[in-house]
């Protein structure tokens, strides 16, 4: 049996036929027979620019439909998608293309010398563009390769995909997800949020991270659901879409923003089955307050770049604010000794660490054993270092994280770069940073100063001094300054400190 995650996809785009698969408001739409004949195609075009089985595909493109069949294409061949956040700066792209080693770098034509610039330092990539109006230089290949029409036997083990995930220490990690995870994860949403090939996706996330791409997309394609494509989250147009559509996946910005409308109510959203948010903690405020203007309970779930989703909210059954549900079909979960003493589960009700087992866990981290048996352990459970319980009911409460990771507008943020990048300008002794509470962005990256003696650096001027040097996301969206950094016995930074002390910043502000 051939595991290729496009095998079972393509079975049912053969199904679904002329039906719509992705549609845009600009009219540029894909049925799944067009589907099927542009990712022959794209496939072809890797094939044609070296492309081979286990090879990397490193992609840093805009939204559009013909990225999501480049990724299709990719599974097809037997290659390794891995897509790049679009904030990424030069600087940041070089380290991905030094770890990851792509046979191929796909990057938005407007970034084509930038690109071939980086990856020239990086030895062997070849770089090609590809633009939002199926436009660059790829689709020039594609229209000269021949249409690969076989989809390459893969075991269920064989990796799929790649994502790079931060850390609050050291540097980012490539998260190996194979075949067999990311199919499995996609066949339990399908059961657990009872998709069809009636619904129809509001897609406002971005693609290059699990939630946009994996969680939505692979959900879309197992059920032969159809996809409303938008460029990105604007509350404008979602309020023109959901007269039509049934479901949106969103991060808890999206509906902080539409509670903000006064449209948001239960006419407006009458034709809505679903909503589903993640990426980030959704307040129970949010949760209340969308429920009593709408009366959609928003289905909370958790997951990781490591796992897919892990835990959901009930589709049936009670939807509980400040819960993340219980395990999807087939995964497990345990709470365990925070120390990591041991391993055996605590009673329920005891706050510990969540670690999590099921076909859905990740195969490790890309040339990095150490980090890999640290956090995967023999026994199939990684170690997620997030702080839960499980209540009474079995739900699993996330009640913070073990370490100092930042989630600011669902994506996150690890401390320990932006730190070094701000430490490294005139006039700073050393810094610390923070996440806040943030009514938009869930938390807002924020840092911690020690002028050095006789400096008087501004906090302008620091975010300036940042805007090339980190993708937009990982700026701080404020400075303060003190006289020094609150440290314990062994010298390490007390952030929890930093973090009561100016907790109430952006409640203040807004």
């Amino acid at each position: 049996m051939n595991h290729n995650l496009f095998a079972t996809f393509e079975k049912r785009m053969h199904e679904r036929g002329d039906a719509p698969f992705i549609t845009t408001r600009e009219g540029r739409d894909y049925r799944y027979s067009d589907a099927l004949d542009m990712v022959a195609r794209l496939a072809g075009a890797l094939v044609e620019l070296g492309v081979g089985p286990g090879d990397r595909v490193a992609v840093q493109v805009d939204k559009s439909p013909e990225a999501i069949l480049l990724y299709l294409a990719s599974l097809k061949v037997g290659a390794v998608y891995l897509p790049l956040n679009t904030g990424y700066t030069s600087e940041e792209i070089r380290y991905f293309l030094g770890d990851a080693e792509p046979a191929l770098f796909v990057c938005r034509p407007a970034s084509l010398d930038a690109a071939t610039q980086v990856a020239s330092s990086c030895g062997d990539v070849r770089v090609v563009s590809l633009g939002t109006a199926a436009d660059g230089g790829l689709m020039d290949v594609v229209a000269a390769a021949s249409p690969v029409t076989d989809c390459l036997e893969r075991d269920a083990n064989d990796l799929a995909a790649i994502l790079y995930t931060s850390g609050t220490t050291g540097r980012s990690k490539g998260a190996m997800l194979s075949h067999g995870n990311l199919g499995s994860n996609a066949e339990a949403l399908v059961s657990a949020w009872r998709f069809s090939a009636d619904d129809r996706l509001i897609h406002a996330l971005p693609i290059f991270h699990t939630h946009g791409l994996f969680v939505a997309c692979n959900v879309i394609l197992m059920a032969g659901a159809s996809m409303r494509f938008l460029p990105k989250f604007d509350a404008d147009v979602v309020f023109e879409e959901i007269a039509q559509g049934t479901t949106m996946m969103g991060v808890p910005t999206f509906y902080t923003r539409l509670l903000k409308d006064p449209r948001l109510t239960r006419e407006s959203t009458a034709n809505m089955r679903l909503f589903t948010s993640g990426s980030a903690p959704l307040t129970a405020d949010t949760h209340e307050a969308f429920e009593a203007a709408t009366g959609h309970a928003i289905l909370e779930r958790y997951g990781m770049t490591e796992t897919n989703m892990n835990t959901s909210n009930p589709y049936d059954g009670q939807r509980i604010a400040g819960t993340v549900g219980m395990p999807l079909p087939g995964v497990e979960v345990r709470i365990t000794d925070r120390e990591g003493k041991h391993h055996d589960a605590l009673p329920q009700g005891e706050i510990g660490m969540l670690e999590v087992r099921g076909p859905n866990v990740f195969q490790g981290y890309w040339r990095m054993p150490e980090k890999t048996a640290e956090e995967l352990l023999e026994d199939g459970f990684f170690i997620t270092g997030d702080l839960a319980l499980i209540d009474e009911r079995g739900y699993v409460q996330i009640v913070g994280r073990d370490k100092d990771l930042v989630i600011s507008g669902g994506y996150n943020v690890y401390p320990k770069e932006v730190e070094g990048h701000i430490d490294e300008l005139g006039g700073v002794l050393e810094s610390a940073v923070i996440g806040l509470p943030h009514p938009d962005l869930g938390e807002g990256v924020t840092a911690v100063v020690v002028p050095a003696e006789g400096a008087t650096p501004q906090e302008t001027e620091i975010i300036a001094a940042l805007a090339d040097k980190l993708a937009r996301y990982k700026q701080p969206k404020r400075v303060f300054f003190v006289d020094s950094l609150p440290r314990n016995t062994m010298g390490k930074v007390q952030k929890n400190q930093l973090r009561e002390r100016f907790k109430d910043t952006y409640a203040a502000s807004s």
